[in-house]
């Protein structure tokens, strides 16, 4: 029998539309879109089905994206798909932690509504992130180490693809000593803050602060945290995790390579886009990964198990 692992995708991923079937045709899915209009005050239909700006801005895409992925995970639950571990890319994390029952749909998106206005609201002027393809690891950490200013790893995507993070002029640094290293490519991202740098901490004090009266729930299904690359069970461990995740390198390549050698062999990720399949395929060629973004892709996924 396959060992089942759920995965989540991070901001980026987003766009007009998504998870529109599952909403039209799932009283689950409306149900998540209701709680979210609720606890973020804003209507998500409007946010995430019509044209506008907003989507693409850190603190309404972070609710606007667990929504999705929540809503796609609740009518895959009541059709009998389960798993055996949960993670997600960055945001991704808290619906993964919510999967588990770590969290309630409510309190998940009451708190990805505040983290999305935090990193907002702590980008400072100077941040930049770029994309290295080609250069090993240890080499870009190097560079990051001995480069003057505030730069670091924030995604081990997968081998050949990396992301530096931190003040504009430090990755520019970098970014050139990386292409005298062998780097293939450095493209520079667009985004609106050096997240998972340390110039983001201050947004994960203040997400402590809101996470000090907010209960975490049992961990029926482990995750996997973001920071560490391992297995997250006990429940005490969880708020200090999603405080240092904001401003910590999201080491998800580490994080698959765990689940590999648990045994897990077939891999589903939820929500838009096919971002953390594309990375199996470099991390893991011959696992399994099948994807769930539309109600077709979730009747073809139920014909396959």
């Amino acid at each position: 029998m396959s060992k089942i692992a759920f995965m989540f995708p991070g901001q980026g991923a987003q766009y007009t539309g998504m998870g529109r079937d599952f909403y039209e045709k799932f009283d689950r899915a409306k149900e998540v879109f209701a709680i979210a209009d609720k606890v973020s005050g804003m209507s998500m239909e409007e946010l995430i089905f019509r044209e506008n700006e907003k989507l693409h801005i850190t603190k309404y895409t972070q609710v606007a994206m667990l929504t999705v992925e929540l809503a796609i995970w609740k009518v895959l639950k009541e059709h009998g798909v389960v798993s055996s571990v949960h993670a997600g890319l960055s945001l991704g994390e808290y619906a993964a932690l919510a999967a588990s029952g770590g969290l309630s749909v409510h309190d998940a998106l009451k708190l990805v509504t505040k983290r999305g206005l935090y990193m907002q609201e702590a980008v400072p002027e100077g941040g930049a992130m770029t994309a290295v393809m080609g250069l090993d690891n240890a080499k870009i950490e190097e560079i990051c180490e001995k480069t003057e200013g505030i730069v670091s790893i924030a995604n081990y995507n997968c081998p050949g693809q990396t992301v530096i993070s931190g003040e504009a002029s430090a990755v520019t640094a970098a970014t050139e000593a990386m292409k005298e290293a062998g780097a293939k490519r450095c493209v520079p991202l667009k985004v609106s803050g050096p997240f998972h740098s340390k110039m983001l901490e201050g947004a994960g004090k203040k997400l402590a602060e809101a996470l000090t009266n907010m209960e975490i729930g049992e961990i029926a299904v482990p995750y996997i945290s973001n920071v560490t690359a391992e297995y997250v069970t006990d429940r005490e461990n969880v708020k200090e995790l999603l405080e240092r995740q904001v401003s910590s390198s999201v080491r998800w390549q580490q994080s698959v390579e765990r689940m590999l050698e648990d045994g897990v062999d077939t891999f589903i990720e939820i929500g838009p886009k096919k971002t953390l399949c594309g990375f199996m395929k470099k991390i893991a060629p011959t696992a399994q990964c099948r994807h769930v973004e539309t109600v077709e892709d979730m009747e073809e996924l139920l014909k396959g198990l």
